[in-house]
């Protein structure tokens, strides 16, 4: 299987101009294919994809308008070639249904003043001690944080809004099969409780947005009031960019963490699937539901147990966790958010909201048995009680259904 590995690297001054230079035309010829497969289409004229290389790039140099094409590798250039004729496949994959996922629109021309990238495959790049050589770039210094498990096939030099610069390697990685255990685990997700483990541990979110709102709203605020081009607004700019990078390291730090540790300690692992695109289109939760990082979550989850030989499913977004009870099996009823604790009127067991969630996770995934011994995959119960008593500090309140 292929893992990536990112380092932060360090160009010099004039790196860090060929740099430029290189993702400027990186960014043009990717353009420029788009533009040229509008007019052809709009012509009705059919042309591969060899010839539209040969127009963007290979004819375009010897242009006076694109003479500074060679200036640079021809690498990265044929790499994002490559890249808007992927975007082309996967757009008319889509338009046929033959591309799973919601529908994806038109290629859309890449901006200047936004994260800029650019690829190099194994002719471009090599590997140093100290440092990456990149084509016509030179030597860059690197910092190896660890050690590349193989060979990269392509590295991907990255350049974010904050002006930090990242090499990304492709390496081939071996998959790595942890001990054999018995333990496994559903998990529900939350806002205040990051996740709750059907063992009952909680997990509290460290919301990083919540608690650097105050400093990014006044850099935003700053931005706002600085005159469009000038150095001052670049600077407030890169300001803004360097907290939101902060935000988005501290929520990635947690993420690993934990969904390494959750890997390393089970091995079944059951997630809800959650609709967070239409959570979010909730303007009181959107900003929380975000700064959470679900989606991140279960991506990180579901990669680690591929890779070190756990066992990870998804269960569906209709199964009534929070209305089932987890002793006698029982529905009780839609409860508000409010309600953490309700007492079941079946068996009478004093449920925490999350944890029992995060119990019938598990067990709607087929991975372990309650204290009543239910256990494995089962279907929804019709039946609903009759009465159900909420509590809200241990202070019940009988509630009626239909």
């Amino acid at each position: 299987m292929r893992a990536r590995f990112r380092y932060r690297i360090y160009p010099n001054r004039l790196q860090r101009l060929m740099l430029a230079k290189t993702f400027g035309c990186a960014r043009v010829v990717y353009n420029d294919a788009i533009r040229l497969r509008q007019d052809l289409y709009q012509q009705g004229e059919k042309v591969s994809d060899t010839e539209i290389q040969k127009r963007v790039i290979t004819q375009a140099k010897l242009t006076v308008e694109r003479e500074w094409l060679s200036e640079v590798a021809s690498v990265p250039l044929v790499q994002s070639l490559q890249d808007a004729h992927l975007a082309f496949r996967n757009f008319f994959k889509s338009l046929k249904g033959e591309r799973k996922g919601r529908k994806i629109g038109f290629p859309k021309f890449k901006k200047k003043h936004s994260t800029q990238s650019i690829r190099f495959t194994t002719n471009g790049f090599s590997v140093k001690p100290n440092s990456v050589y990149l084509a016509k770039i030179g030597c860059v210094r690197v910092k190896w944080s660890r050690e590349l498990p193989s060979d990269p096939s392509s590295v991907t030099i990255i350049k974010d809004a904050a002006d930090h610069y990242f090499a990304s390697f492709v390496c081939e990685v071996d998959p790595i099969a942890l001990k054999a255990i018995k333990n496994g685990v559903g998990i529900d997700l939350g806002l205040t409780t990051f996740a709750t483990l059907s063992t009952g541990e909680k997990v509290l979110s460290p919301k990083p947005l919540a608690k650097s709102l105050k400093r990014l709203r006044r850099a935003q605020k700053s931005l706002s009031r600085k005159v469009k081009g000038s150095k001052r607004r670049y600077l407030a700019r890169r300001k803004v960019a360097r907290i939101h990078a902060r935000i988005k390291d501290q929520r990635t730090d947690f993420l690993h963490k934990l969904s390494t540790r959750i890997v390393r300690e089970n091995q079944a692992i059951v997630l809800e699937d959650l609709n967070v695109s239409g959570m979010v289109k909730n303007r009181k939760l959107a900003r929380a539901i975000s700064d959470a990082g679900w989606y991140s979550f279960r991506q990180m989850i579901e990669g680690k147990a591929i890779r070190y030989g756990r066992d990870f499913q998804v269960i569906s977004r209709w199964e009534p966790t929070s209305q089932r009870c987890s002793s006698c099996g029982q529905l009780g009823g839609k409860k508000p958010l409010d309600v953490r604790e309700w007492k079941c009127m079946h068996c009478g067991v004093i449920h925490d909201r999350d944890v029992n969630a995060a119990i019938n996770i598990q067990v709607a995934g087929g991975q372990s048995e309650t204290q009543n011994g239910r256990g494995g995959q089962r279907k929804s119960s019709s039946l609903v009680a009759a009465d159900e008593a909420s509590t809200r500090g241990l202070v019940e309140q009988l509630r009626l259904f239909a």
